[in-house]
């Protein structure tokens, strides 16, 4: 019995490049927006400053002789 001749062809479509690249301009967008939230934010919205009303709290601590 005679041995049966095979040959492989592997065939490099190069289907996986588009993935990476519409990943690629997604993660440069966020960075983006991140920078521009970042550094721009402030665009002469007032002087940047909070003003918080905190109630008095009055503690009455006991000195234990330590």
């Amino acid at each position: 019995m005679a041995p049966n001749d095979r040959e492989t062809f592997i065939v490099d479509r190069g289907s996986g490049g588009a993935g990476g690249v519409i990943v690629g301009i997604i993660v440069a967008l966020a960075l983006i927006g991140i920078a521009y939230l970042v550094f721009f934010n402030d665009a002469g919205g007032g002087s940047g400053t909070v003003d918080v009303d905190v109630p008095a709290v009055s503690v009455d601590v006991v000195p234990d002789g330590q």
